[in-house]
Protein backbone atom coordinates (compact mmCIF):
# COMPACT_ATOMS: atom_id res chain seq x y z
CA UNK A 1 0.00 0.00 0.00
CA UNK A 2 0.91 3.72 -0.79
CA UNK A 3 2.40 6.19 1.79
CA UNK A 4 1.65 9.69 2.68
CA UNK A 5 4.76 10.21 -0.47
CA UNK A 6 3.64 8.48 -2.67
CA UNK A 7 0.26 9.56 -2.43
CA UNK A 8 0.35 13.16 -2.62
CA UNK A 9 2.93 12.19 -5.59
CA UNK A 10 -0.53 10.30 -7.12
CA UNK A 11 -2.71 13.12 -6.31
CA UNK A 12 -0.40 15.87 -8.25
CA UNK A 13 -0.83 13.75 -11.18
CA UNK A 14 -4.57 14.35 -11.70
CA UNK A 15 -4.77 16.49 -14.38
CA UNK A 16 -4.90 20.91 -13.36
CA UNK A 17 -3.48 19.60 -9.97
CA UNK A 18 -1.78 22.99 -8.34
CA UNK A 19 -1.08 21.31 -5.10
CA UNK A 20 -2.66 18.68 -2.72
CA UNK A 21 -2.10 17.81 1.07
CA UNK A 22 -2.74 15.20 4.01
CA UNK A 23 -4.00 17.24 7.02
CA UNK A 24 -4.71 16.20 10.42
CA UNK A 25 -8.60 17.91 11.49
CA UNK A 26 -7.71 18.39 14.87
CA UNK A 27 -4.73 20.20 14.09
CA UNK A 28 -5.24 21.76 11.09
CA UNK A 29 -0.86 20.56 10.63
CA UNK A 30 -0.62 19.71 7.26
CA UNK A 31 1.45 15.87 7.55
CA UNK A 32 2.38 16.06 3.83
CA UNK A 33 2.37 18.96 1.12
CA UNK A 34 3.25 18.62 -2.21
CA UNK A 35 3.00 21.43 -4.56
CA UNK A 36 2.03 25.09 -3.99
CA UNK A 37 4.24 27.76 -4.67
CA UNK A 38 5.19 31.06 -3.10
CA UNK A 39 1.38 32.74 -4.14
CA UNK A 40 -0.53 29.35 -2.67
CA UNK A 41 0.66 28.29 1.00
CA UNK A 42 -0.80 24.82 1.36
CA UNK A 43 -0.08 24.84 5.14
CA UNK A 44 -2.42 27.84 5.68
CA UNK A 45 -4.93 26.35 2.80
CA UNK A 46 -4.78 23.56 5.19
CA UNK A 47 -5.36 24.59 8.16
CA UNK A 48 -8.59 27.03 6.91
CA UNK A 49 -9.87 24.07 5.50
CA UNK A 50 -10.15 21.93 8.73
CA UNK A 51 -12.81 24.85 9.74
CA UNK A 52 -14.80 24.10 7.09
CA UNK A 53 -14.42 20.43 7.36
CA UNK A 54 -15.47 21.27 11.09
CA UNK A 55 -18.54 23.72 10.14
CA UNK A 56 -20.04 21.06 7.42
CA UNK A 57 -19.90 18.48 10.51
CA UNK A 58 -21.45 20.35 13.09
CA UNK A 59 -23.97 21.24 10.53
CA UNK A 60 -24.71 17.43 9.85
CA UNK A 61 -25.25 17.07 13.81
CA UNK A 62 -27.50 19.94 14.14
CA UNK A 63 -29.81 18.63 11.68
CA UNK A 64 -29.51 14.75 12.64
CA UNK A 65 -27.86 13.66 9.79
CA UNK A 66 -25.79 10.48 9.82
CA UNK A 67 -24.02 9.92 6.91
CA UNK A 68 -20.45 10.31 6.23
CA UNK A 69 -18.75 13.23 4.36
CA UNK A 70 -17.59 11.69 0.95
CA UNK A 71 -16.22 14.96 -0.23
CA UNK A 72 -16.59 18.92 0.14
CA UNK A 73 -15.95 20.97 -3.19
CA UNK A 74 -15.07 24.91 -2.89
CA UNK A 75 -15.26 26.28 -6.61
CA UNK A 76 -13.64 29.48 -7.33
CA UNK A 77 -13.85 31.31 -10.73
CA UNK A 78 -10.39 29.80 -11.68
CA UNK A 79 -9.74 26.90 -8.87
CA UNK A 80 -11.70 23.62 -7.54
CA UNK A 81 -10.55 22.68 -3.93
CA UNK A 82 -11.50 19.03 -3.06
CA UNK A 83 -11.40 18.30 0.56
CA UNK A 84 -11.72 14.34 1.30
CA UNK A 85 -11.85 13.29 4.89
CA UNK A 86 -10.37 9.41 4.99
CA UNK A 87 -12.49 7.11 6.36
CA UNK A 88 -10.65 3.81 6.95
CA UNK A 89 -9.08 3.25 10.17
CA UNK A 90 -5.94 3.87 10.07
CA UNK A 91 -7.13 7.54 8.35
CA UNK A 92 -9.54 8.44 11.01
CA UNK A 93 -8.91 12.72 11.38
CA UNK A 94 -7.07 13.37 8.61
CA UNK A 95 -8.36 14.80 5.19
CA UNK A 96 -6.90 14.78 1.44
CA UNK A 97 -6.47 18.38 0.04
CA UNK A 98 -6.42 19.04 -3.51
CA UNK A 99 -6.39 22.15 -5.30
CA UNK A 100 -6.93 21.90 -9.18
CA UNK A 101 -6.68 24.87 -11.82
CA UNK A 102 -10.20 24.65 -12.97
CA UNK A 103 -10.02 25.30 -16.78
CA UNK A 104 -6.96 21.93 -17.28
CA UNK A 105 -9.43 19.65 -14.38
CA UNK A 106 -12.27 17.14 -15.27
CA UNK A 107 -13.80 17.36 -11.87
CA UNK A 108 -15.64 14.19 -12.13
CA UNK A 109 -12.46 12.48 -12.69
CA UNK A 110 -10.19 14.20 -10.00
CA UNK A 111 -13.32 12.84 -7.21
CA UNK A 112 -12.54 9.27 -8.99
CA UNK A 113 -8.73 9.70 -8.52
CA UNK A 114 -8.76 10.95 -5.37
CA UNK A 115 -11.44 8.44 -3.87
CA UNK A 116 -8.50 5.49 -5.81
CA UNK A 117 -5.59 7.26 -3.82
CA UNK A 118 -7.51 7.14 -0.62
CA UNK A 119 -8.51 3.65 -1.23
CA UNK A 120 -4.68 2.89 -1.59
CA UNK A 121 -3.26 5.17 1.09
CA UNK A 122 -1.66 3.40 3.90
CA UNK A 123 -0.77 5.42 7.41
Amino acid sequence: MPDMDVALKDAMQVDGAIGAALVDRGSGMALGIAGGDKDFDLSVASAANTEVIRAKLRTMEMLGLREKIEDILVTLDSQYHLIRPLTGRSGQGLFLYLALNKDRANLALARHQLKRIEGNLDI
